[in-house]
């Protein structure tokens, strides 16, 4: 009867064994893996969050700028070309025809 039991705690100790092996492998294997994608994450030229953020932010600030400046450049240009119009219309009211 004890050696029944002998076998059983003999096998019990070696599938413990094997499991503790096993469950070892597979914390190494993780552990490996994610090194793996950590160095190939590193190779790769991808930018953080915060980054993002800061780069998304300056790009919608240079947009509104870039509006402003249409709507100056619009009122500048009318303003300019508003008295230089007039002055065409009235000039060529002025001017003699030719042949006459």
């Amino acid at each position: 009867m004890q050696s029944e039991n002998k076998l059983f705690d003999d096998f019990v100790k070696m599938v413990n064994g094997m499991a503790g092996t096993f469950a070892g492998m597979g914390r190494e294997a993780e552990s490996s893996a994610r090194e793996k994608f950590k160095e190939w994450m590193g190779g790769a030229d991808f930018v953080g969050r915060d980054e993002f953020e800061a780069v998304k932010a300056m790009a919608a600030a240079a947009r509104d700028e870039n509006e402003i400046l249409k709507a100056r450049i619009a009122a500048l240009e009318a303003k300019v070309a508003g008295p230089a119009a007039g002055t065409a219309k009235r000039g060529g009211g002025k001017k003699a025809a030719p042949g006459a």
